[in-house]
């Protein structure tokens, strides 16, 4: 008997933007030149206007917003998307990992025993790498591994990341003010009236996060919280379900929408750059690999 197929995902790999020819509102009409090649190439970037209903803190709908977000071609999504995240998963890694080689070692400055008669292989220092405590053979150096992506094709691979996301999509109103002290049962009840299961992969995108909301949702390990300046891709495409409030709904139209200004300086993208610099964590991006 066939096993029942896995529950769907927002992840980029299920998403109907990579399985059709999405729909568009808007055309934005890019050219490139290809070597030797007396004709441009043309590659067109589309525009996916969704309406996502708006729910109250009490769990009911109270009106819909718009989305109106850039989206790659359904030949190039996947590579955009892609290589976006596989950047960021790269430029995590500190690199502060380090071995001592033979000549780092400390001591070693004596022959062990002698030359013959002992039985053993000849030895004429302490330092060798085949003795334990001795320096190592082609051991990992700190090293820098962060790699660099165009921030126009980072801004699309995250719009194209949440286009694919719209069936699993909700907007909520603002409710910092909502949490009048720390409580995780009170946090895990609005779950509950939002249609959410908490034991499901959540990610929320809000403009601010209260101190009390982040501490009473800090103890569910499923759920992410994210600002602009902790937005991610992996978070996104992570996650089974996407929660963004009013604010976070007019950040992305006017971050990551057809409209926005491409010469526009991006402050959380180059804060983003500086702590990836620094080698300091993100909020809501705690994983490092060495």
């Amino acid at each position: 008997m066939a096993a029942a197929a896995p529950p769907s995902s927002i992840s980029f790999f299920s998403s109907s933007i990579f399985l059709s020819t999405p729909t568009t509102s808007s055309n934005f009409n890019c050219f490139f030149k290809p070597r030797n090649s007396k004709f441009p190439l043309r590659a067109t970037i589309s525009s996916e206007l969704a309406t996502l209903p708006v729910i109250s803190f009490e769990g009911t709908q109270v009106g819909s917003a718009t989305l109106n977000l850039k989206s790659a071609p359904a030949e190039t999504a996947r590579a955009v998307v892609h290589r976006g995240l596989t950047t960021d998963l790269t430029n995590r890694r500190r690199g502060t990992a380090s071995t001592l080689t033979r000549a780092e070692v400390r001591g070693g400055g004596r022959k062990p025993y002698g030359q013959k008669k002992t039985g053993h292989a000849r030895q004429g220092s302490r330092r060798t790498p085949l003795r334990p405590g001795g320096g190592v053979v082609f051991g990992p150096k700190p090293k820098d591994w962060s790699i660099k992506i165009n921030k126009k094709e980072k801004r699309l691979a995250i719009s194209t990341a949440i286009s694919s996301a719209f069936e699993n999509t909700i907007v909520i109103e603002d409710f910092d003010d909502k949490f009048e002290k720390p409580k995780t049962k009170e946090f895990i009840a609005m779950l509950k009236r939002l249609g959410l299961d908490p034991k499901e992969k959540s990610t929320f995108l809000m403009t601010e996060v209260s101190d009390n909301v982040k501490l009473s949702s800090r103890n569910i390990g499923t759920l992410k919280m994210l600002t602009p300046r902790t937005l991610n891709l992996f978070d996104i495409l992570d996650a089974e379900k996407l929660i963004f409030t009013k604010g976070a709904v007019e950040f992305l139209n006017e971050r990551y929408g057809f409209d926005c200004k491409e010469d526009e300086e991006d402050e959380y993208e180059e804060e983003e750059e500086v702590n990836a610099d620094d080698g300091t964590e993100v909020e809501g991006n705690s994983d490092s690999t060495e």
